[in-house]
């Protein structure tokens, strides 16, 4: 499976998300939200920064069900879910996961049929190295 490329300013969102915390990069003059992260804030030109905790609930944005053809790793778990997040806090902020049944789960575990755009969900962090965020529905 394909793993993230980590940069310097996106390496703390790894190392909480390894820890199982969502956060986000937050400007330190303006206090804007910002993601993807970025030395300096596109609001104030700031390159004061900070990462705050997310209550790691949102909506499904988008969503898309690949099949295949993919990669042959990909291919054996399709079809699956693969989701765009609006956050909860920070609406304009989006983040890509794969929508999963549980903490734990794999790929697949959500039947594409059962995805709706808008429905509410809630962060899990699963992976190789389980720092990947993904998306599993939220429980009433």
């Amino acid at each position: 499976m394909l793993t993230p490329v980590v940069d310097d300013d996106g390496a703390p969102f790894w190392e909480y998300a390894a820890r199982g915390e969502l956060r986000v990069q937050a400007c330190g003059g303006c206090g804007e939200l910002r993601f993807p992260p970025r030395p300096c804030c596109p609001r104030c030109q700031s390159f004061e920064g900070e990462w705050r905790r997310m209550s790691g609930r949102g909506r499904i944005w988008s969503y898309v069900v690949p099949h295949p053809p993919l990669l042959p790793d990909y291919a054996e778990r399709a079809p699956y879910g693969v989701v765009v997040v609006e956050l909860a806090e920070a609406p304009r902020i989006r983040l890509v996961g794969y929508l999963v049944g549980a903490p734990g789960a794999g790929l697949g575990s959500v039947p594409p049929d059962r995805m709706r755009i808008g429905a509410r969900v809630q962060v899990v962090f699963g992976g190789a190295d389980g720092a990947l965020p993904q998306w599993m529905p939220e429980r009433p």
